[in-house]
């Protein structure tokens, strides 16, 4: 696959698609892909930074695996020192989440399930922005996150998926795939629309996409689940009591 731009020290930044195209039970649809981080140290020995994102992804939804072997195999520019595995909080957080907290109460492993993003790459938030900035990094190729996250192409493309997936439940992971996605489908456009109570969070709801009727769930982002970073204690408990209470049933 062609390069979308590069990351520092210049691993290409890839698209980051399912690549088991087999028929599913679910297809989830996320926001976009995160990356492999790593510690920098210099070549004085000092730590420079603790997580800086650079290669794209193993696989969709990548779980944190492997990250050692990873970063051996990337090159880097003489006298730059070395790169170390950043915490776990940063490789495969919302891997990690959505295997335990959104498949394994619905019964599911990842065999069972299509893997999607709004947008297919890394993108390059305002923290990474800055910290390259403060580093004196030269500013690599690296697209900053779209103001639209999915156009009218990029919505085709994800309903050519869906229909591959052959999923008869699409989950849809916090608001920006209700936004960018299902509205088009005649969906709400945001998860709260589907009600904040412990009644209504993460039911089957009827949706039409194309020719093909299927069920909507319509779940918080992984942040929510799994408290990463700035998170709400009211979905989280809401996830909380529906991956206990409500999903073994559900499916």
């Amino acid at each position: 696959m062609s390069g979308i731009g590069t990351f520092p020290f210049g691993q290409p930044i890839l698209p980051v698609v399912q690549r088991d195209k087999t028929a599913k039970q679910v297809f989830v649809l996320g926001v976009y892909a995160s990356a492999v981080h790593a510690r920098w140290v210099g070549p004085d020995g000092k730590l420079r930074i603790n997580a800086l994102a650079v290669a794209s992804e193993p696989e969709i939804f990548w779980g944190g695996d492997k990250v050692e072997e990873i970063l051996r195999q990337m090159p880097l520019p003489e006298g730059a020192g070395r790169l170390e595995p950043a915490s776990s909080q940063f490789n495969g957080p919302s891997g990690r989440a959505l295997d335990g907290l959104f498949l394994a109460p619905l019964g599911l492993c990842r065999h069972k399930a299509w893997l999607c993003d709004l947008v297919p790459h890394s993108c390059m938030n305002e923290r990474q922005a800055q910290a390259m900035e403060r580093l004196g990094l030269p500013k690599p190729q690296w697209p900053t996150v779209p103001k639209k996250l999915a156009d009218e192409q990029r919505r085709s493309e994800i309903e050519v998926e869906l229909h591959q997936s052959a999923a008869s439940v699409l989950i849809t992971l916090g608001d920006q795939p209700l936004r960018w996605f299902t509205k088009y489908f005649g969906s709400e456009d945001r998860l709260g629309d589907y009600g904040e109570t412990a009644a209504e969070y993460g039911r089957l709801h009827a949706i039409r996409v194309g020719d093909h009727d299927l069920r909507l769930l319509p779940l918080v982002h992984p942040r929510q689940a799994d408290k990463l970073g700035n998170y709400s204690p009211l979905w989280w408990g809401l996830h909380e009591r529906w991956r206990r209470e409500v999903a073994p049933q559900l499916l």
